[in-house]
């Protein structure tokens, strides 16, 4: 199964924004994306992370909201986002 899956913009790399990448964190599992298609995002942010892509932005609530429903059908553990 692939999910888009919410986390936390850590750290930014680069400043083209074809090649921009950050360092973001799924609630202790930390992973390098590419934000190509998210130029707007900023430090702090949370985004939608699907194939090492964030696709969109979205606020802190629909994360932690999307994050325990993914939590609760058990697609976090297979899809490697679970401590």
């Amino acid at each position: 199964m692939c999910l888009a899956v919410p986390g936390r913009v850590l750290k930014i790399e680069g400043s083209d924004p074809a090649f921009r990448t950050a360092s973001v964190d799924f609630s202790g599992i930390r992973k390098t994306v590419s934000l190509a298609f998210t130029p707007e995002v900023a430090l702090g942010d949370f985004v939608l992370v699907h194939v090492g892509f964030a696709l969109i932005r979205i606020d802190e609530e629909e994360a932690a909201r999307t994050y325990q429903y993914l939590e609760h059908i058990g697609a976090l553990q297979e899809e490697g986002f679970a401590p």
